[in-house]
């Protein structure tokens, strides 16, 4: 995979890391938001790791 395909997925990945963290600072965290957060972070961490 090209670099610019990696560098939009390391986009990708600090924008869920920033809603995610967002999210777990409110008073009242929606656990259902933060699951689903996670996974997608998970996925992209994943498609990085075979670059």
């Amino acid at each position: 995979m090209d670099s610019s395909h990696a560098n939009a997925l390391q986009s990708k990945h600090a924008g869920i890391e920033a809603k995610l963290r967002d999210e777990m600072l409110r008073p009242v965290p929606d656990a259902v938001a933060i699951q689903a957060l996670k996974k997608r972070k998970l996925r992209i961490k994943e498609e990085l790791s075979e670059i």
